[in-house]
């Protein structure tokens, strides 16, 4: 396996009349071919826009600053708009947030699904029509031929969410970006959508992007999280580092405020403090120190470098790097 995604030291800000909102503050990470990635935080934390600055659809007045992005190899940022296109659906897929407001509402099922393979492929309308099928049958929506001559508001939400899952995997990417892939949708038919999720990646050897604030989502299809806070990768590792070794209080936070069904004593969930930060006003610091119970002093002075604790598994917290020191002075307990 090799690399197929790198973003590199990732700057990018949306320049309002309030002022510039720095969506992303240097986010850097990567994906393997058929690797499962997932990204986590709260409303807000620059999830989705990480994802949308890869494929070039970052919104007005939004603009990267500055860093790289490389697909396969090669440079994408600042690609021209007809060769985002080539690479956008062909390359790289989409599931967007809502399928209801991403899909056509005047247009059939059908007619969406063939414009995409008409439009990155070589095939004939008839040979586009029989993909469509195909696409339908595999992503599991019944009476394939009727459903392709209904418009979206015809469709559950469940179907449409495997409608937009056809149409992002039509032409067979390398890589899929599905944002939020199950909100809105009941737990029997967010449980379907990832089994179909990870049975797709499977068959086609895809690599995955899962953005979702739903820590139990990535746990069951992922290999390696990501965890954003104020437009930053507070902490990243494998979901076995994460969910048994989290290094970050903004981790800890998430994990404690997940009930467990295998605690009896009906202790209260506990919230994570505060509100999330005003991205107007950037702190020195930490940006999570405002609503961190274990905050020192140098939490709101300095920016808090990269620490590994273990192969693939770092975070950005002064208290990491404190215990860690004091470790190495206190020494091997003999």
């Amino acid at each position: 396996m090799g690399l197929l995604l790198e973003i590199k030291n990732e700057y990018l800000s949306f320049f309002t009349p309030a002022g510039e909102v720095k969506a992303l503050n240097d986010v850097s990470l990567g994906i393997d071919d058929g690797e499962v990635l997932g990204i986590v935080g709260e409303s807000g934390s620059g999830k989705s826009v990480t994802a949308y600055s890869v494929i070039g659809l970052v919104p007005s007045p939004g603009k990267i600053t500055g860093g790289s992005v490389s697909f396969k190899g090669r440079e994408i940022q600042g690609l021209a708009e007809k060769e985002m296109r080539k690479l956008r659906g062909n390359e790289i897929g989409m599931i967007f947030q809502d399928p209801m407001t991403s899909l056509n509402p005047v247009y059939t099922i059908g007619n969406q699904i063939r414009e995409v393979i008409l439009l990155h492929t070589g095939k004939s309308k008839e040979e586009a029509n029989a993909r469509v099928l195909e696409l339908l049958r595999e992503v599991g929506i019944n009476e394939p031929e009727k459903r392709m001559k209904q418009y979206p508001h015809e469709l559950s939400g469940g179907m449409r969410q495997r409608v937009m899952i056809a149409i992002a995997l039509a032409c067979e990417p390398k890589l899929l970006i599905a944002d939020e892939p199950t909100t809105a949708l009941d737990v029997t038919i967010q449980a379907q959508i990832l089994e179909l999720m990870i049975e797709l990646q499977q068959k086609l050897g895809m690599a995955i992007i899962v953005i979702t604030h739903d820590l139990g989502i990535v746990a069951s299809i992922c290999k390696r999280i990501a965890v954003m806070y104020a437009g930053r990768i507070v902490e990243y590792g494998s979901v076995r580092d994460i969910f048994y070794n989290p290094m970050h209080e903004y981790t800890k936070g998430l994990l404690n405020s997940l009930p467990q069904l295998s605690d009896r004593s009906r202790k209260r969930l506990i919230p994570i403090p505060g509100v999330p930060l005003d991205m107007l006003e950037m702190p020195e610091g930490c940006p999570f120190a405002p609503r961190c119970g274990s905050c020192m002093k140098i939490c709101l002075k300095e920016a808090p470098p990269e620490i590994y604790k273990g192969e693939g598994h770092y975070a950005s917290c002064w208290l990491v790097n404190r215990q860690i020191q004091q470790n190495e002075m206190e020494g091997p307990v003999v």
